[in-house]
């Protein structure tokens, strides 16, 4: 509604200039007056009651409405529009005699889409994307223990949208040059009013026919269909760091989706898997290995040997006095710690065998050393 076109003056009448033309208009249209006009009469009040008023009309111009003490369709922020008498009290609840008619949001699309309306109606221009960004994708990796103990450096092939060939990404042949968008008139931008919790507004948005450029190419590639990007295969060589961990994520900027019409690609996250091993079992940074030994060995104290996954195979003694039902650990035989200085512990399970069957001269020897016990 526009007021000043209901008063019959233009937007930088004075108020001397606006009480005229009210009073004019009031004399002719006021409903006690032969030929009056009820619903002309109350909008030229309303057009008065907003211009009359500094404040009122400062909103009013600035903002195409009234945000505080408005009557009708365009007064108060909750007097138009689906919420038509809503109000709140003092105490910021709904006012007195409201009831939710949830009918009142049947033309309302998403809660993002209200809030940006309202913005947009207050004078705040939300940034708005013309272009997408290609996705991020995640793939796996699967290597060995031992690759994951030294460091590695593997090419991986997978699928994927690149960019296309024909056209560079742009989508379009830019030698044949662009015409005038038809849907925006070169703009960019189109209009939308819609209701809102704050009754009707107008929201700016991007134009989806030229994606905001205001341009239309005259030549789409038709290798990708305007869209810049095409299904195809990418390849990469992945560095892997010693001491890796089992699903950790690697990530590599820009490896992921090509984007449309020449946006930013996405990022591609390498996610390591990393494969049983026959000897050992991975515990954080400690490596564990069953080692399965002989009772007589122990007794006579030999070396027992124990692989390790750096140095081949390694002998140690049990030491004295020590609980066979515990691990031995063995400091620094295990995994590199990721980021950092330092190895893990390699942890020997032992597992004790015994002899099957003794001989008379093998169980006389062992009554012996028990007396020595």
């Amino acid at each position: 509604m526009d007021y000043y076109k209901i008063l019959g003056i233009n937007n930088g009448a004075s108020e001397d200039e606006i009480k005229k033309a009210f009073r004019k208009l009031a004399h002719k249209y006021h409903p006690d007056k032969k030929g009056g006009d009820e619903k002309k009469f109350k909008e030229i009040s309303e057009a008065y009651s907003v211009l009359s008023d500094k404040k009122k009309k400062e909103q009013y111009d600035k903002y195409g409405r009234v945000f505080e003490g408005g009557q009708g369709t365009t007064g108060g922020p909750f007097s138009g529009g689906p919420f038509g008498g809503f109000g709140f009290s003092a105490d910021g609840g709904p006012a007195s005699g409201w009831e939710f008619d949830p009918s009142n949001f049947s033309e309302f699309t998403d809660l993002g889409d209200i809030f940006d309306a309202f913005f947009e109606g207050m004078g705040v221009r939300q940034k708005r994307r013309t272009y997408y960004r290609g996705a991020d994708l995640e793939i796996n990796a699967e290597i060995a223990l031992e690759e994951a103990f030294y460091g590695a450096e593997k090419e991986i092939k997978y699928s994927s949208k690149i960019k296309c060939a024909k056209c560079q990404g742009n989508g379009y042949d830019a030698a044949a040059g662009f015409e005038k968008c038809h849907v925006c008139g070169g703009q960019g931008e189109i209009k939308e009013s819609r209701k809102s919790f704050f009754g009707d507004f107008t929201q700016v948005k991007t134009c989806q026919q030229c994606f905001g450029s205001g341009q239309i190419p005259k030549s789409v590639c038709h290798d990708c269909r305007g869209v810049g990007k095409i299904s195809g295969e990418r390849k990469v060589r992945v560095e892997i760091h010693p001491g890796v961990s089992n699903g950790q994520l690697i990530k590599i900027k820009g490896m992921g989706e090509a984007g449309e019409r020449g946006a930013e690609a996405g990022d591609l996250y390498v996610r390591i898997k990393i494969k049983p091993h026959n000897i050992f079992e991975r515990i954080g940074n400690d490596l564990l290995v069953r080692k399965e030994i002989s009772l007589i060995d122990i007794l006579l104290e030999k070396k027992i040997e124990i692989p390790t996954i750096a140095e081949g195979k390694l002998k140690i003694e049990i030491p004295e006095n020590f609980n066979l039902r515990e691990n031995l650990r063995i400091s620094g035989g295990g995994m590199p710690i990721f980021g950092h200085f330092g190895k893990g512990n390699l942890i020997v399970e032992l597992k004790i065998k015994t002899p099957k069957k003794l001989s008379a001269k093998a169980k006389k020897i062992l009554e012996d050393f028990e007396g020595e016990m």
